[in-house]
């Protein structure tokens, strides 16, 4: 299993990771190393455990808030799936009835023209 060397608060922790995602591990590590030093300028030295508390709760609120934002936009695209739907089945509705329409329309024109053909002049009736 690889290990990473990651910097917090200028301390050095080794972490194990999976195969592949030492980069990503330090990515994180650095993140939270930059959430760290920001908490320690706004609120000064006040002590690494409650500078990483700090830091740790505002990134669990930030991940809270993300999972909200992302099930109400689940929600929204299950809602705009389903209003998708109904769309199409009044679309595939309405092709019927204009099909529909256009066969009645053809036929009535067919009998209106053999009529027609039947009653012009020089057309003789057996």
């Amino acid at each position: 299993m690889p290990h990473v060397n990651v910097v917090i608060a200028g301390k050095t922790y080794r972490m194990a990771c999976g195969e592949g995602e030492e980069e990503h591990l330090a990515a994180l590590a650095a993140g939270f190393d930059a959430r760290v030093a920001e908490m320690r300028k706004a609120f000064g030295e006040i002590g690494d455990m409650r500078l990483h508390v700090m830091a740790a709760l505002t990134v669990s609120d930030e991940l809270a808030e993300l999972k909200r934002r992302m099930a109400a936009l689940e929600a929204e695209a299950k809602h705009l799936r389903g209003a998708a739907k109904a769309v199409e089945a009044a679309q595939e509705a309405e092709r019927a009835s204009l099909a529909e329409g256009i066969s009645g329309t053809a036929e009535r024109i067919e009998r209106l023209a053999r009529a027609l053909g039947r009653t012009q002049p020089g057309n003789s009736a057996a």
